[in-house]
Order: structure tokens, then sequence, then C-alpha cells
């Protein structure tokens, strides 16, 4: 497989290819001779639409702050954490991440490799990649937050403007299926609005997997409008996620 940080050259043809295994890391960057930009992610449990907004999926709330149940030295590649009230299915964060967010070791971000299943509010044992490890010790004072990879199980933006932008696919995409996600470059995108040519775009208020022009402080541009927007149309954006 090629490495994660080294964008990789696809055809044309490629990003309208689905597949139900996956044939690359999750998050992998590409891009195509004119320039446009694409990751691979994988379709939740929820079939997607062609030109339609995916955004990450939504963080477990009862998966962050949770505390370190059992001291971790430098160089441990295992993490013991105590869950909130919620479970765990195995390997539910492999690829994502684990961020040290208060006391020993705050400031880090270590790449989850995998976990087993675990009971609401029960310890789970997460490992590390083996080539990292903890780099500063964790004690039982620390707390940590788990995040699925964000092109893991992506779906259709809801109106609420509530999750991460991860990119537009160009085809329709079965649920749980593999494929490229647009996330620079001319893009065909729904509006959910009038929109004015030059106009910096977001996650739409209003309808589901549409975008918007920004209006409001604090709303994430993930664009420009290259084409007037016509509210329910798909119409011509210039994507800049990546």
């Amino acid at each position: 497989m090629a490495q994660l940080g080294t964008p990789i050259q696809i055809l044309p043809s490629d990003v309208y290819d689905i597949s139900s295994t996956r044939e690359l890391e999750l998050g992998q960057l590409a891009q195509t001779d004119d320039g446009k930009k694409y990751r691979y992610a994988k379709a939740g449990g929820t079939a997607l639409l062609a030109g339609k907004l995916a955004v990450a999926a939504t963080i477990v709330a009862n998966h962050e702050n949770v505390t370190v149940a059992a001291a971790a030295a430098v160089g441990a590649t295992e993490v013991t954490v105590t869950l909130g009230a919620t479970a765990v299915t195995a390997n539910y964060y492999t690829g994502g991440s684990m961020t040290v967010n208060d006391e020993a070791g705050e400031g880090i971000t270590y790449r989850v490799a995998s976990h087993p299943a675990a009971d609401s509010a029960a310890t789970l044992v997460v490992s590390l990649l083996d080539e990292e490890g903890v780099q500063v010790a964790l004690t039982t004072s620390s707390q940590v937050s788990l995040q699925k990879n964000s092109y893991d199980a992506v779906v259709i933006s809801a109106a609420d403007q509530g999750d991460m932008p991860v990119g537009i696919a160009n085809v329709a995409v079965t649920a749980d299926y593999y494929f490229w996600a647009q996330t620079g470059g001319d893009c065909s995108a729904l509006a959910d609005a009038t929109i004015a040519v030059g106009a910096a775009i977001t996650t739409g208020s209003t309808t589901g997997g549409a975008v918007e022009a920004v209006n409001a402080a604090g709303e994430v541009q993930i664009g420009v409008a290259k084409q007037a927007g016509v509210d329910t149309e798909y119409r011509l954006v210039s994507l800049m996620i990546d």
C-alpha cells in the first residue's frame, strides 16, 4: 500500500470506482493530472450520492475525556482507558486517533492501530503503532479522547453544520463501500440556496448534503462557487478542503 503521507496519482476514471474491499489506507491523498484532489474513504451504513457533501462520523461523546486506567511509560504501545457509558465494537477506532487532552502527556495525538470490543463503562486496551509508542509517560490522572478515522464511515452532511466536511463523491456509493471523496478542485455540488459566483461556501444549513454561502462567523469554508448557485440544483464549485 502507498504511504499515507505521500500523494499518489490516479486516473480521471478512477474517481468513479467504488469497491467492497479496501485497497489503500483510509485518508490516502491522491490527485488527477488536472490537479483535482481526492481522499480515499469509506461510506457509512447509508449510501452516498454524487454531488452531495459527506462529513466525518460524529464523535462518541462518552469516548471523549476518558481517564487512563493504568500508567503507560514512554515507548509503551498499549494504553488502557476507562470508557464512558457507551460500548465499542472491535477496531472501531483503528486508523483513528487517541488525543491526550489533559494532565500528563497532554497535547499529543497518537494513531490507533487496533483494539478489542469493550462494554459500556469498561476498560479498553488501545494499541498504538509499534513505531510510534507513547512519547510522554501517561498517568492515571491523564485524560484522552478517541476519534474515529475522519474518512471511515462517512455520511451525507446533516443540515446542522455540526460535523467535519470530508469531501464530495463524484458517483453514487453503496453503503459500506470504499470510494474517492473529492477534496480539491472543480466539482459538482448541490446548492442549498442562491449562491453568488465567487462566494465562499460551507455546509448547507437547510438541506442535507448541500452547500451554501458562508454567512456567519465560525462557519468552515470548504470552497468557492465558480457558478451561480441555484437552490436544489447542482452547480460548479472549487473545493478547498485539501
